[in-house]
Parts: structure tokens; sequence; C-alpha cells
């Protein structure tokens, strides 16, 4: 038996300006999904979270409020630590900025550098913004305005110590790429060799007291306090008791970040300079997931567009919000959130695939079986499909978590439960019960769907907490680790109670605007006899695709659900009739030809925005492929 694996995971510490949103809480909700994962697959995990408590901001927002720094900072720590409680955060550690073991290792990593002479004193002038409490070259900014927040930048000129962060500029591009799985998915790690195209400026890391004094003193010079980011950053090191803690010695070098893109630089560029700088090594990963938009644009507290956590979770419960959040967003792109779109994924996904395998699975157990787990039996020659699928399923799944691939993971969960629903169509356990001739035959497939449900419920277990641990209550079991995902663990005499609807469905009134149903274009249909001017040909636009995730639609047996990557920053859905040709796992990560503007429409309610090319004869249908690599986006002629 192989010895646990250590294992810690952090995201960022959210900064306590305003009240936690989607955005905090997607970041923390798929970091606890990884960590209750790596918990199910025996690892040693450490998960860390908190809040970021110094800078302008918090000085501003406090004074605006008409209370002290500390007494802000205390109150919008704790509603963060509250709503993870409410969410079922499982972090193991909760760090603030403002605490003394925090504030400890800080000064002592300050005071180290300031003895390498790793820190000087100087003058520099430039253009600030107060709500990233960084300064931004000519090139960074956008006609004058900060690129995050859209406001104006303002120039700003006093006296700091810097860090020394351009001598390290030739180090860090060597070490970036001599790792390439140190910053994924890999569009994130060129974007930090692209920062690093340009001049490293060093790093200003203080601010003088006459300007503001909420932060942590500098060691050297109590004139000043410490740069918010050079500050927080060190939460993941001071968490761990610093360098010679020994958790620090058993944690550190297993360490990964998670964090949206808007914090990249700081992570990908500030901060192993500085860990290289004080002799320190630095994290073993660096994983970056993209943003949620809404009204088509970032969802920001600054802009005010924000979605409250509560309200939804609230409204659909933990599991609904959590599976959404994970379903819907591909990791490392952006992705666009609204409540039709959640109560969709509910309906389709939970109540019907889900719910409705566990609601009538135990009920037939109930009924037929008294309640108990039968004897194996006879399951007949369809439950060899159901043990294949669940053995790829648990390799399929922890391929896709290595890769932080939530989505992918719950793709292939989906697919088990859509076998396991067609094997009751199959089996039709309803119609054996009537027979007492076929009573081997009839606890075979309740034995198989009771085992499928026990397997379900380890495999829900990160995703979704609750109504894995209301199925494997159901079940009367304790809760099991990925190792249990071996056919048979079930022993027969099992008692099996009637589950209740684990997702009741929403009844939800048809979205405004939306488009009119359509007929779904046909897929490799001959073209028309009339020949068209090449003007006309030129307005239609050919690109590469690539397909990040694929899934039957409920309902039909001719339709699958793209989500393909075109270079757009987000990917696109897109509906096509090629079930019958194509298996779900066979498209993903497959390069395709798609028509790109093509008119949206809404098949088996799902909205299609394109179309995929393909060819056929003789009932055989193949799809456009290239014969050498593009990238997603290029443009076919």
């Amino acid at each position: 038996m192989t010895a646990p694996r250590p294992f810690y995971l952090t995201t960022p510490i959210y900064y306590v300006n305003a009240r936690p949103h989607l955005g905090h809480a997607y970041t923390t909700i798929i970091a606890d999904a990884m960590c209750r994962y790596r918990r199910l697959a025996g690892d040693t995990v450490h998960f860390l979270t908190g809040t970021d408590e110094h800078g302008d901001k918090i000085a501003q927002a406090a004074a605006e409020a008409g209370v002290s720094p500390q007494a802000y900072a205390d109150a919008i720590s704790a509603v963060f630590r509250e709503t993870w409680r409410r969410l079922g955060i499982s972090n193991d550690d909760f760090i603030r900025t403002t605490e003394p073991r925090h504030e400890r290792v800080v000064q002592e990593i300050l005071r180290t550098l300031h003895d390498r002479g790793e820190i000087y004193f100087g003058a520099y002038g430039g253009l600030y913004c107060f709500g990233c409490e960084r300064f931004y070259t000519e090139k960074e900014a956008v006609d004058g305005t900060c690129p995050q927040h859209l406001t104006p930048l303002q120039f700003l000129e006093e006296e700091n110590y810097f860090f020394k962060m351009s001598k390290y500029q030739d180090w860090l591009i060597r070490y970036i790429e001599e790792r390439p799985a140190l910053i994924r998915p890999e569009r994130y790690r060129n974007e930090v060799l692209g920062f690093l195209r340009d001049p490293l400026q060093d790093l200003s890391i203080s601010r003088p007291k006459t300007r503001l004094t909420w932060g942590i003193p500098l060691p050297f010079d109590d004139r000043f306090v410490t740069y918010v980011w050079f500050d927080a950053l060190i939460n993941y090191v001071s968490a761990l008791g610093g360098p010679g803690a020994a958790a620090y010695e058993t944690l550190w070098p297993h360490a990964r970040h998670l964090i949206g893109k808007d914090i990249l630089k700081p992570h990908g560029v500030y901060w192993p300079c500085m860990l290289k700088a004080a002799g320190l090594p630095v994290y073993a990963g660096l994983v970056v997931h993209g943003y949620w938009n809404l009204g088509g644009g970032k969802m920001s507290k600054s802009i005010g567009n924000v979605v409250e956590a509560f309200e939804l979770v609230d409204k659909y419960g933990h599991d609904a919000f959590r599976y959404f959040l994970m379903r819907e967003m591909t990791f490392g792109l952006d992705a666009n959130f609204s409540e039709e779109a959640l109560v969709g994924r509910l309906n389709s996904d939970l109540a019907n695939d889900l719910g409705n395998l566990v609601s009538r699975a135990t009920t037939m157990i109930a009924n037929f079986a008294d309640g108990a787990v039968p004897e194996r039996g006879d399951p007949g020659p369809e439950s060899a499909v159901v043990r294949e699928t669940l053995a790829r399923t648990r390799r399929d799944v922890d391929e896709a978590m290595r890769e932080f691939a939530f989505q992918r993971a719950l793709v292939a969960i989906w697919e088990f439960i859509a076998i396991v629903n067609g094997y009751v169509d199959a089996v039709q356990p309803w119609a054996l019960a009537r027979d007492p001739g076929r009573r081997a035959r009839l606890h075979g497939a309740l034995y198989t769907l009771a085992e499928s449900l026990r397997c379900l419920a380890v495999l829900l277990d990160a995703f979704l907490p609750e109504a894995a641990t209301k199925i494997r209550r159901g079940l009367g079991l304790e809760p099991q680790g990925l190792a249990a995902l071996e056919w048979g663990g079930l022993a027969p005499g099992t008692k099996v109670a009637k589950a209740p609807a684990l997702f009741p469905r929403i009844e939800a009134g048809k979205a405004a605007g939306s488009a009119p149903a359509r007929p779904e274009p046909a897929v490799g249909e001959k073209p028309a006899r009339p020949r068209v001017p090449i003007d006309d040909f030129a307005r239609i636009e050919l690109r590469v695709a690539l397909v990040l995730a694929a899934e039957a639609v409920a309902k039909s047996k001719r339709l699958l659900k793209l989500s393909v990557d075109l270079g757009e920053g987000a990917p696109r859905t897109i509906v096509a009739g090629i079930a019958e040709h194509y298996a779900p796992a066979e498209l993903v990560g497959k390069k395709v030809v798609v028509v790109a503007n093509l008119e949206p429409a809404r098949l088996m309610g799902v909205e299609s925005d394109g179309m995929l090319l393909a060819g056929s004869t003789d009932g055989k249908l193949a799809l456009l492929s290239l014969d050498r690599d593009l990238p997603p986006g290029a443009r076919v002629k």
C-alpha cells in the first residue's frame, strides 16, 4: 500500500473591501471539490483560504463606514468565514493577514531580503490605480484607465522601498520554460511568458505612513508599511508557520495555488521572484481559471454586476449551485452565468438523470425485494456494460481531476448515470417482478442498481456532497474512498430506504428574448442544385474549433451538445445531430470545422451557436477534420 501523498491547495485570500460574491464562491467551491477528491484518494490534504485585510481600499472602505480598519476587516472577514461554512467548504485553515502569525513571517522575509541587498530605497512616479493598489505602465493602461476597474488612473510620485525584481527576469523565464506543468492551463503559462518579453520593472514594496498607516510596518524602517501584494502573497507560507516549521517543511514542496486569471501577474511573476530572492522553493503549481460573465461583461464587485452566492444557494440548494458552476465552466476559459441556465442544469441533469435514477432504483428495491439488497442473482448480459462503464468512468474522472478539469469529470460521471438509466429501461425490473420464474434475473437487476448507487455515492462525494450523503445513507453505508470503486462491494441483505426526490424540478417560465425553436440543420445534407455567387459564399465564416466537452441532449437520440473553443476567450455551444455516429468521449480534444457566423437556433431547448461540417454517404457520417494542426479560431478558406 502506497503512503498518503501530501497535497497543499490554496485559494487566493479574498480582499475584504466587499462581501463575498459568485466569483469568490466559484474559486472556493472548486478548491473544495479538488480537496475532497484528493481526500477520497487517500492523500494527506491541507486546504487553505482566508482574507486579505490591509491596504488603501480597506482604509477607505472603513472610513466610509465610520469604523476603524480593524473593525471593518473583522466584520467582513467573519462574513467570508460564515459564507464558506454555509456552503459546506471543507477548508483546514483560514488565514487573516492581520493575524500575528502572518505579520511575523512577513517581517522575517522582509528582513531577510533587506539583509541580502534585495531591497533598496528610491523614488518612482507613474500611473496608479487605488482599486488594484498598484502602478500601471502606459502600455498596460487602456486609454488612461485601469484595465481591471475601467477607472481613470492617477499619476502618483513618492519615495518607497523597491524589491530588485528585474534581476530575476531571465531566471524566471528559464524556470517556467523548463517546467511546462508549472502554470496551467497552458494559455496562462504563455501569458506569463508574454509579460516577461518586456523588461521587468523593480517592484515598489512599501507605502509611506504619511499616506497609508493601515499595513504591516517594515521591520527596517517604521516610516513605511508593506505594499499589500507583498504582504498578501506571503500568506501561503505564513499559514504553515514559515520556513523551519514542521507544517511548512512537509507541505510547502507540494503547494498549488488556485487563482482567477485577474491576479495572474502577481502570482506568476511577483511571487516566484520573491521566493527565489528569499532563498525559498517556488510553489509546485499555479492553476488558473477564467471569468464568469454576466450580461456580456466580467462579473466584478467594482463594476456592480455581482451575483450573491447566498441568494442562489438558498433558492436552489448547495449541490445544484456547485454542480452548475463546475459543469458550466470549461476550466481555464470564461463562462456565462444565468439563473435560467442553472435551472436548466438542475432540471435536466440533476432532477431527470440523477434524481430519477436514485428514486426509481430505491423504490423498486423496496417494492420488489422487501427493502433489502438481494443476492447477486443473474444480472443479465446488459450488466457488463454497466461494470465496464464504471471502470472507464473511474479512469476518466481521475485523469480529468489531475488537470482540474471539473467539467470533464462530471461529464464522465453523467455518462455512467446514463448507462445505468439505460440498464433499467433494458431489463425492466417491474416486468421481471410479475414472473415468479425470473426471480434470479430480478435479483440480479436490483443488485446491479443498488451497487451502481453505491458507486455513484463515491463518485459524487467530491462534487455533490449532500446528494452523495443522502444516497449513502439510503444504503446504510459509511463514507467510502475511491479504493472502494470495485464492483461487488455492496453486501446482499443491506437495508435500502426509499429515497426522497434529491432535486425537485423547478418550473421556470420561458426566458425573455429566447429565439424561437427551429428544426435542426441536416448534417451532411446534399447541396442545392442552384449555384451561388462567390460573394455569397464568402459571407460564410468557416473556422477551426477544438471540442472541449460533449454530452447527449436530454430526450434526443440524435443530438449532442458540444462546447467548442473558437479562440474567442469563452467557449461556444453547438448542438449537432451526430449522436448516432459519434460517442461524446470520441469528440473531446478533436479539432473540427464549423460555420461560425450562422444565426443561433434553439434545438430541444438548447441554443446552438454554430454548425459542424460533415460529409455523409450510405448512412455513414464523418466530421471534417484537419490533416495539419491549426489553432482554434483559424479561418478555413
